[in-house]
C-alpha cells in the first residue's frame, strides 16, 4: 500500500464510522421501529414522511455489511432493519415487498416494483451473509422465485419492470416521474444482476448459477452499448432514447465484473472486463467535470441534461475508477478515484449534520433547503448505500 493510498483509506474509515453510520444509527432511527423517512439538507428530520421499501432494504444492507466487516458494534442496528424490512414491508398474502409506506406501516403503494424486490434480495441475503440468520436467506430465496415466476421474459431476454400488488400488469411501470413509461430498463436489470450477485454467496442453486449466467449476457448484449449504457427499452429491447447517465456507467462497470467473478465463468468474466473497461474509459473522457467530479446526465450529443452535482454518481465513479485502475494499471484511472474522493470530501460531505448532500450545485455550492426540497440528506432514494458501500469497497480495495 502506498502512503496516499494508506491516507486515504484512513479518511474514508473515518467518513463511514464517524460520519455515515451514526447519522443513520442516531438521526434517522425511528425509536417506533424502522427508519424516519425524511431530513432535508438543514438537518430536521420529517418523522410523518413516506418509508420507501428500497431505502429501507437498503439501509439493511449497509448495517448487515457493517456488521460483517466493521464488528459486532453495529449488530443491533442490523436486526432493527431486518426486523422492520420483514414486518412491515413485505406482503404476507401475495409475497414480496410494497412499494411505499406510510409513518405507521400501512401500504401507500402495494404495487411490485422488480426494482424493489431485487433489493430486499440484496438486503436479505447480506443479513444472512453476516449473521447467519435462516430466516432472512429463505426470504431471499423466496423473493428470487416471485422474480422468475412473473417479471422473467423467457422469450426475449430480462425482466419486465412492475407488476400490481397480485403480480397481474400494470400501464404505468414506472420507477420514478423522470422515467420513461418503458417495460424493460437498464436500472432493473443492473440491480437485478447485483442482487443476484449477493444471493450466489450465501445459495449456489442452479437455477440461481442459470438465471444470473443469462442476465449478465443479456446486459452485455442488449443493454452496453459502445461504452454506455441503454437506458429503457421496449419488449424486444428495442432502445427508447439516447440519454447517458454518467453514475449508472460507472456503476455497472465494476457491478458487471464482480457478478461475472462471483459467478466464475471464465468467458463472462473476459466479456465484462472488457466492457468494463471501455465503460470507464468512456466516463474518463467524457463525464468527469474539471473539479474532478462526475457529471450526472446528458443528452446522446453530450449536452448535459442536469448540471447539479448528485450524490450517487461520486460514490460510484470512486469504486469504478478504482476498479479500472485494478484491471489496467492505468494511473489515469488511479487518479481519477482520488479526484473524486478529494471532492466528495471537501464539498459533498456534510460536517454539521452528518450524511453527503443529496446534490449540490454546479460550482460545488450546497443548497439550503428553501432553495432546494430535493437537496436533501434522507429521502425516498437517498440512504447510506451508494456512499456506504463506496466506503465498504474502498476499504478492501486500498489495504494493498
Amino acid at each position: 500500500m502506498t502512503a496516499d493510498d494508506e491516507g486515504m483509506r484512513e479518511e474514508i474509515r473515518r467518513e463511514l464510522t464517524e460520519n455515515i453510520l451514526p447519522f443513520w444509527q442516531g438521526r434517522m432511527r425511528d425509536p417506533n421501529g424502522g427508519f424516519f423517512g425524511a431530513a432535508n439538507c438543514d438537518g430536521i428530520v420529517d418523522k410523518t414522511a413516506p418509508r420507501a421499501s428500497v431505502v429501507n432494504a437498503r439501509i439493511l444492507w449497509t448495517f448487515a455489511t457493517a456488521t460483517r466487516v466493521l464488528g459486532a458494534s453495529y449488530r443491533a442496528t442490523a436486526d432493527w432493519a431486518f426486523d422492520d424490512l420483514r414486518t412491515r414491508f413485505v406482503d404476507g398474502e401475495h409475497g414480496g415487498l410494497y412499494w411505499l409506506i406510510d409513518a405507521d406501516g400501512r401500504p401507500l403503494s402495494d404495487r411490485k416494483q422488480i426494482y424493489a424486490q431485487a433489493f430486499a434480495i440484496y438486503a436479505f441475503s447480506e443479513y444472512a451473509r453476516a449473521t447467519g440468520n435462516r430466516d432472512s436467506l429463505r426470504l431471499a430465496i423466496e423473493l428470487f422465485h416471485l422474480i422468475e415466476k412473473h417479471a422473467a421474459d423467457r422469450g426475449r431476454g430480462g425482466y419486465i419492470e412492475a407488476l400490481g400488488r397480485a403480480w397481474g400488469p400494470l400501464d404505468d411501470m414506472r420507477l420514478s416521474d423522470k422515467d420513461l413509461n418503458s417495460p424493460k430498463s437498464m436500472n432493473t436489470h443492473l440491480h437485478v444482476m447485483e442482487a443476484y450477485t449477493n444471493l450466489l454467496r450465501v445459495w449456489r442453486d442452479p437455477a440461481l448459477v442459470a438465471r444470473q449466467a443469462d442476465l449478465i449476457a443479456v446486459t452485455l448484449d442488449r443493454i452496453v452499448d459502445a461504452g454506455h449504457f441503454r437506458l429503457f427499452f421496449d419488449m424486444d429491447w428495442r432502445p427508447l432514447g439516447d440519454h447517458v447517465s454518467y453514475g449508472h456507467d460507472i456503476e455497472g462497470s465494476w457491478l458487471l465484473v464482480e457478478a461475472a467473478e462471483v459467478l466464475g465463468d471464465a468467458a463472462l468474466i473476459a466479456r465484462a472486463r472488457e466492457a468494463a473497461i471501455l465503460m470507464a474509459e468512456r466516463t474518463l473522457a467524457e463525464g468527469r467535470d474539471r473539479d474532478g467530479s462526475l457529471h450526472y446526465e446528458a443528452h446522446g450529443d453530450g449536452r448535459l441534461i442536469d448540471a447539479d452535482k448528485h450524490w450517487w454518481p461520486q460514490a460510484e465513479a470512486l469504486v469504478g475508477f478504482r476498479n479500472a485502475f485494478e484491471m489496467t494499471g492505468d494511473a489515469a484511472f488511479r487518479d481519477a478515484a482520488r479526484d473524486v474522493w478529494a471532492f466528495i470530501r471537501d464539498k459533498l460531505t456534510d460536517r454539521a449534520h452528518g450524511e453527503w448532500h443529496a446534490k449540490l450545485k454546479p460550482d460545488g455550492r450546497p443548497y439550503t433547503a428553501a432553495e432546494d426540497p430535493d437537496a436533501c440528506l434522507a429521502g425516498p432514494w437517498k440512504c447510506p448505500y451508494h456512499n456506504g458501500r463506496a466506503c465498504f469497497e474502498m476499504l478492501e480495495r486500498l489495504k494493498g
